[in-house]
């Protein structure tokens, strides 16, 4: 086995780190390295990339690994490429770049949104692809483009992707992969382009700009010769296209292990809730909103809400215990906050306060509004500090179960990643507001690794996804952790006043805005905080 390779190496080019994770064929991490991403935002609402630039980096982190394994380059039997979703990255003649690319996070299309949600044709569309339309998505910002700067896409020849302009790069070859073409331009049932999808957004003309879709499971492409010399890797290692970055986390965490209802939820700064369902069995709500995103197992797609804020709430109220005693001459460390995290929880009574987490200004799941804001319901005199810690984490709770709501039924098990699944209050508290057990995946690198496993199953170390599942990801699930039923009782109840209250406060967060607005015309100085992009992927 030697002799062919006995390593594997996982690309994830995401938004703040670009890392480079080599993986031995059971699924054990060898080694990583990582080079900071970069990028700029704008007034305007830009978020740009260079594309240069990212190649560049790409490459800097695979020689980096090429220096922490001896023999990378003789050993590496394969590897493959997942990253940062939506955006529009152009290319054009010689696959030269046109202009810096167009992040997820660029808000700029936002009037453009508006317009497409009026068209006729934007229910099939949210039909086809399972997908809510928002500003991330490089449908909207292709439509954008073409309204307001007509000569980029003149000189176009490609609209890629980020992990699809870095397998160009690799290969010299122009592709994307079924994920996020059919979430984008598609249909999740048949993981190809619909016509009825792009006359919603006004770009049957730029068809042509749309790349071959190629499955990295099943079909590869060598390393380039340039591409060997820029990364230290040998020319002719086949190539794999990975799906969308929050798929791959999701896959190398075990959002599919072939077990009725489980879901994974990724609580980080911000909060991604999927489901491995088959298309027939996917929920579209009357909302229009979500994603439906399809897996690398045939059949099989992921069903995903995200909110716009998850751990961040966490991050503001620990900052103004801090802020607070910082006024008194004392420093204490967020690490020092962080640990007292479940003495609060323990010293205050569950359920006795509402907290809606909208700390970001606004929420993109499993509504859409720009508007929210982030507040709490029923303080009272008698409530204290440990009491709003506590309302905080459990506002996470029900924005949990509040997305799995939208998409369904809840999850009989419920596998988490992120930086909530280190605490086990916090464990405690989504366990029992979702009604279902949690387990926690001790793997590092879930989205290195589920671009890997791709890579092994098109190379032939596993048959089938299923079979690289069972070896790469099951043994490194933890013990399941129950519900507590007292706890589950008294969430079910607070779940209602949580649904109710965040819509009958829509009219609040509106003339509130209204007023923010009216503020800064009246004084520009003054400034408030800058709204996010609408349902931006928030595992990126």
């Amino acid at each position: 086995m030697a002799e062919r390779g006995d390593l594997l190496v996982g690309i994830d080019a995401g938004t703040s780190v670009i890392k480079a994770v080599a993986f031995d064929l059971d699924g054990n991490q060898v080694a990583s390295a990582s080079v900071l991403n970069r990028y700029r935002e704008g007034p305007d609402g830009s978020a740009v990339q260079s594309l240069a630039q990212t190649w560049s980096d790409c490459a800097a982190a695979l020689r980096g690994l090429g220096k922490r394994v001896e023999g990378l380059a003789a050993r590496a039997l394969a590897l493959s490429v997942t990253g940062q979703g939506d955006g529009t990255w152009l290319v054009g003649a010689g696959d030269e770049p046109v202009g810096d690319a167009w992040l997820w996070l660029d808000t700029r299309s936002a009037p453009t949104v508006r317009r497409l949600r009026r068209h006729p044709l934007d229910r099939a569309r949210f039909e086809a692809t399972g997908t809510g339309l928002n500003t991330c998505q490089q449908g909207s910002q292709l439509a954008h483009i073409k309204a307001h700067q007509p000569e980029l896409l003149a000189r176009a020849e490609a609209a890629l992707h980020c992990k699809d302009w870095l397998y160009l790069k690799l290969t010299g070859v122009r592709a994307t992969d079924p994920s996020e073409a059919s979430f984008t331009f598609g249909d999740f049932r048949t993981r190809r382009y619909s016509d009825t999808v792009l006359e919603a957004l006004g770009l049957t003309d730029e068809r042509r700009l749309l790349p071959e879709i190629v499955d990295g499971t099943q079909t590869t492409h060598p390393l380039s010769e340039a591409a060997a010399r820029d990364t230290g890797l040998r020319a002719g290692t086949p190539v794999s296209l990975g799906y969308v970055d929050m798929v791959m986390t999701a896959l190398g965490a075990g959002v599919h292990t072939n077990e009725p209802g489980v879901a994974c939820s990724t609580v980080g700064s911000t909060g991604v809730h999927m489901r491995a369902v088959t298309s027939d069995e996917v929920v579209l709500n009357p909302e229009g909103t979500g994603y439906v995103i399809a897996l690398p197992v045939p059949g099989l797609v992921t069903q995903v809400q995200t909110n716009m804020a998850a751990t961040l709430n966490i991050d503001w109220i620990l900052g103004v215990a801090g802020d607070l005693l910082a006024d008194f001459g004392q420093t204490v460390s967020k690490g020092d906050l962080v640990g007292r995290i479940d003495g609060w929880m323990a010293a205050s009574e569950p359920g006795a306060l509402l907290y809606h987490p909208y700390i970001s200004a606004g929420e993109r799941g499993p509504f859409v509004n720009s508007d929210a804001r982030a507040g709490f319901q029923g303080l009272s005199s008698g409530h204290r500090f440990p009491d709003l810690v506590r309302a905080v984490a459990e506002g996470l709770g029900m924005a949990t179960r509040d997305c799995y709501a939208a998409m369904g039924d809840m999850p009989a098990e419920l596998r988490l990643t992120g930086g909530a699944a280190r605490s086990r209050s916090l464990r405690a508290v989504l366990a029992a507001s979702t009604g279902a057990p949690v387990r926690v995946c001790s793997r590092d690198e879930t989205g290195a690794a589920g671009a890997a496993m791709m890579a092994a199953v098109a190379n032939g170390v596993f048959p089938d996804m299923d079979a690289c599942i069972r070896r790469w990801v099951v043994p490194l699930l933890g013990a399941p952790e129950a519900p507590d039923a007292s706890l589950n009782r008294r969430y079910e109840q607070l779940y209602g006043a949580y649904a109710d209250a965040r819509r009958a406060l829509e009219p609040v967060w509106a003339r509130m805005a209204d007023y923010r607005e009216a503020t800064l015309r009246a004084d520009p100085g003054a400034g408030h905080p800058g709204e996010p992009a609408e349902m931006a992927l928030g595992a990126n």
